[in-house]
């Protein structure tokens, strides 16, 4: 199974994966191809692609029975211990654990009114 995600991709790339992938969405393939065709088609988008971005998602044997490629995207795919998973870069780029300056410390007030209705206390 193969799944293909393209963005801001020129038209003649999708005429062309509609000859082996089924277009479900605008710009989002999917379908049962071969493990030469799939890298093929890889090989193709990569070159076809040109100002755009493209994720493919297709099955392997490992033990997330899936794998990942990326062309031109921000987030990366990255190895944990055998697992691989998506890594999005910082808005600042400061690491991975960095924080939005823009969320004030603390808790929201509806947030305070439930924990409160939680143990009981009166609200005001």
């Amino acid at each position: 199974m193969v799944v293909l995600v393209l963005t801001a991709c020129p038209p003649g790339l999708r005429g062309y994966l509609t000859r082996w992938l089924f277009e479900i969405s605008p710009g989002v393939f999917t379908g049962h191809v071969s493990t030469r065709v799939r890298d093929l088609l890889w090989q193709n988008t990569v070159d076809m692609v040109k100002d755009g971005r493209a994720i493919m998602v297709y099955s392997a044997r490992n033990e997330q029975h899936l794998q990942f490629k990326v062309h031109r995207h921000d987030w990366v795919p990255t190895d944990f211990d055998g697992i691989q998973l998506m890594m999005r870069p910082s808005q600042e780029g400061s690491g991975a654990h960095a924080t939005d300056s823009s969320l004030r410390p603390g808790w929201s007030n509806q947030a305070k009114w439930r924990m409160g209705r939680r143990h009981g206390k009166p609200s005001k």
